[in-house]
């Protein structure tokens, strides 16, 4: 049997964009086009424009000052034209000797001494003109856009674009999108010349909208898979008990429950006793009672004599976490031999050993902590229910590693293992997020109301340079006995970005606000300083905090009235 032969530079370029099937080739489309299919005459062309001439070599020359480069004269018959080339090949000067025409595609600069291209695209004027628009294609090192070219049409001419809408759907949105999946990719690969390039770039051309369609398709049927797969999965059912821990804990708040939290929690405790593993984002704004209720699915979970875990992105907004969960869970489980655990990286390894062994023995009902709960050493022995605050700042993988946590105890085999009930907890869910929620892969549960007493956050944009007056309202808030955030985005000054950074900030309000203690808090402070700094600011000792993000959005401090968030757009 005869040896496969190597493969060449392009091919294994083509298998690093993943463009290994035809389909693959079919859908990578191009990036930006170029207009190859007119000449234009330098007498007519303005500042600025791409265009494309055909012109006579008149003069050709190597010259080293301000530093070398080929210097090419050009003249179309209308005007003349000067083309710079900083880095050549002895072949290119060799073709663009005098009397040599060629066909010209640049930039034009004007300017005192006349047109000017700088590493124009260049080739023999021979032949007819390109009866479509060029595509530009995203490529890799070793790919040249010609190559990638003849084989995005080679792949284009032999996958199967057989229509994927079902009738009934295509006459829905026939009037939105008259075009079939075939005609659009290849109209996109190989448009006319006449086809306007701003409804190409900005995907409004009925081709783009077709995809868009195609996509939107693809992304239901794939979350709806995920759904139906999940569905197939067996979680412990953990029904709430009458008069069970749950309802002690109702009884235990200091405070009532809106009617929102308490139809949020009716709505995850009706999951929790399902045997189909809970998926659910619950949606809620900064102060709107989040915790309580995740305080309350814990509560089913441990009375059904499972354990919980609690995963936080900080370390402050885990202890947070822990210090209102303790509160109020630590007198109902202590009688029960059952306590609330705290896992993170700071531990020293003596005690983040006892923390684990508590959760490996089942002692540890409630595990609250940071990325430190998926670590490999932390075996639960029965988890059922997995909350995630801040979920967007978890990633895919870190979220199905606390899953992976659970593995039923009777079996080894497929039909024992089981899934832990997932509740993520968000106040600013990301737009994949949203499209989960709304194309049925995520159910959703949102806290719309607020608690008594909160009132409505109102948020202002203010100019850089109205900054004495934020600085001024801080003193008004000062004055009045509250507390106020000052959050930067950035440490360092950085040489890309021109954004204050929290150190200089600290500096300047710690000068402007003589008597009133500034504090400093950000990731690169050690874990025992970063506690000490928030105590202070939690305790009402700090009139202003000066942070980076760091804080997290969920930080619960109710006498700070004000947040200054520096360069928003970060």
């Amino acid at each position: 049997m005869p040896l496969a032969s190597p493969l060449t530079v392009p091919q294994k370029a083509l298998l690093k964009l993943g463009l290994g099937r035809d389909i693959d080739l079919a859908l990578h489309l191009p990036l930006r086009y170029e207009d190859e299919t007119r000449i234009v005459k330098l007498r007519d062309a303005r500042e600025g424009d791409t265009a494309q001439i055909e012109a006579t070599v008149t003069a050709c020359e190597v010259t080293f000052r301000p530093r070398r480069q080929l210097v090419v004269t050009v003249d179309d018959g209308s005007d003349t034209c000067v083309l710079r080339f900083f880095n050549f090949y002895p072949s290119q000067q060799k073709a663009m000797s005098g009397g040599a025409r060629l066909r010209i595609r640049g930039e034009l600069k004007g300017g005192f001494l006349g047109w000017q291209m700088v590493h124009p695209a260049c080739s023999p004027a021979v032949g007819e003109l390109p009866q479509a628009l060029t595509p530009v294609y995203p490529t890799t090192a070793g790919l040249p856009q010609g190559y990638l070219r003849k084989a995005v049409l080679g792949g284009l001419a032999r996958a199967d674009l057989s229509e994927t809408f079902p009738p009934a759907l295509s006459s829905q949105i026939g009037p939105l999108c008259p075009w079939d999946l075939h005609r659009a990719l290849s109209f996109l690969h190989r448009p006319g010349p006449d086809t306007a390039l701003a409804a190409l770039e900005d995907r409004s051309h009925p081709a783009w909208q077709r995809l868009k369609a195609e996509e939107l398709l693809a992304q239901q049927l794939s979350q709806l898979q995920s759904k139906r797969e999940r569905a197939r999965l067996r979680s412990p059912a953990l029904p709430a008990r009458v008069a069970g821990l749950q309802e002690q804990l109702l009884a235990a708040l200091p405070f009532q429950l809106t009617a929102a939290q308490r139809r949020v929690g009716e709505v995850i405790a009706r999951d929790l006793a399902q045997q189909v593993p809970m998926h659910r984002l619950l949606q809620g704004d900064v102060g709107s009672g989040k915790t309580v209720v995740a305080a309350l699915a814990a509560a089913i979970a441990i009375d059904a004599g499972w354990q919980c875990a609690l995963m936080a992105p900080t370390e402050i907004l885990a202890e947070q976490h822990f210090r209102k969960l303790i509160g109020w869970l630590e007198p109902l489980l202590a009688p029960r031999g059952l306590r609330v655990a705290w896992l993170t990286g700071s531990q020293k390894k003596k005690e983040r050993g006892a923390m684990a062994a508590l959760v490996a023995s089942g002692e540890a009902a409630l595990v609250v902590g940071t990325h430190a709960v998926i670590q490999e050493q932390v075996q639960f022995k029965n988890l059922a229910l997995a909350i995630i605050d801040e979920q967007h700042r978890f990633g895919v993988a870190q979220r199905l590693a606390l899953r992976a946590k659970m593995t039923a105890q009777a079996g080894s085999g497929p039909s024992d293992v089981m899934e832990p009930h997932l509740l993520m907890m968000s106040a600013t869910p990301i737009p994949r997020t949203l499209a989960m929620s709304y194309y049925a892969d995520l159910d959703v549960a949102t806290l719309d109301e607020l608690p008594p007493g909160r009132t409505p956050v109102t948020t202002k944009i203010v100019a850089d340079s109205r900054r004495e007056e934020v600085v001024d309202r801080i003193r008004a808030q000062l004055a009045q006995g509250r507390q106020v955030y000052w959050v930067c985005p950035l440490i360092e000054e950085s040489e890309a970005l021109d954004l204050t950074n929290a150190t200089a900030t600290h500096e300047a309000l710690s000068a402007a606000l003589p008597g009133v203690v500034v504090g400093l808090l950000h990731s690169r402070m050690p874990p025992a300083e970063k506690k000490a700094v928030m105590s202070l600011f939690t305790e009402g000792q700090m009139g202003v905090l000066v942070s980076t993000t760091v804080i997290e959005v969920g930080v619960d401090v109710p006498n700070a009235s004000l947040m200054v968030i520096e360069h928003a757009e970060r």
